[in-house]
């Protein structure tokens, strides 16, 4: 394997580049850059700070990746950008360094893919398969879980939580965090039941889907307390026998107890 870098790429000193690398027209590439195998980065892209990028990801057109916080606290510290293998950033895209003021690190899993114009800002973190829609939006220190879809437009609020498989409508506000498998919507998001499409595409069984459900119920429909429903919960993780439902419950149960801002209701 070869790495091609185009005649009016700028490579800076220093910067790692791995076998199978492409580098388009008039992409700079910063001094601590590391990028993977096999990753494509098409032209006009700025990667710089200390990022780095793992292996098979595509990295579009104007992109900016690795670029300082737009947070005034910043005083140039040593933060990072971490991105792990088959990620596909579309155009426009604007990835941020962490920040002192939280682990100093922003980091990305694997196989997501970030439509055009998604922002994601310091000390973010999202999980593996997730799916933002053109124009999503992270502030500072917010997390996605594995197999999140944010619709178009979505506005996430600066340390909320989107749990794994949840799925937003376009143009919903997210200031509260959003529990795992859910569908929300609006300004401000509230919760519409399941994400059962999305559960079903990823080979959740009726019998899976429909114990989901019943703890939806328990946390938006009978009236409770957040505290009485964690109770309630915590009741049917105990007694639970089937694998996969007590897996499902736990995570459930873990992130409405992780909730720092609380969550939609």
């Amino acid at each position: 394997m070869s790495i091609t870098i185009h005649p009016t790429a700028i490579v800076e000193d220093g910067a790692e580049i791995a076998d199978g690398v492409e580098i388009g027209a008039f992409s700079i590439i910063g001094n601590q850059v590391k990028i993977g195998e096999n990753s494509k980065i098409k032209s006009h892209c700025v990667i710089s700070g200390k990022t780095t990028i793992g292996k098979n990801n595509q990295i579009f057109q104007f992109s900016s990746i690795g670029e300082i916080p737009q947070d005034k606290k910043y005083n140039g510290e040593n933060t990072a950008l971490i991105i792990g293998d088959n990620n596909v950033i579309r155009e426009n895209c604007t990835l941020h360094l962490g920040t002192i003021q939280d682990n100093g690190v922003t980091k990305i899993g694997n196989n997501n893919l970030l439509m055009a114009y998604v922002h994601i800002a310091h000390d973010c973190i999202v999980g593996d398969n997730t799916i933002f829609a053109n124009s999503a939006q992270l502030a500072g220190h917010a997390e996605i879980g594995d197999w999140a879809i944010l619709g178009g437009y979505t506005g996430v609020h600066q340390f909320c939580k989107v749990g794994a498989h949840a799925i937003t409508g376009a143009t919903s506000l997210i200031v509260q965090d959003v529990p795992p498998f859910l569908t929300v919507a609006g300004n401000r998001a509230k919760p519409f039941g399941l994400n059962v499409e999305g559960l079903k595409r990823r080979k959740f069984s009726a019998e899976n889907i429909a114990h989901l459900k019943q703890l939806y119920k328990i946390l938006y429909k009978q009236n409770l307390s957040l505290e009485e429903a964690k109770g309630k919960i915590g009741e049917i993780l105990q007694n639970e026998s089937d694998p996969k439902n007590k897996h499902n419950t736990q995570i459930f149960l873990d992130f409405l107890q992780k909730s720092a801002r609380g969550i939609i209701r």
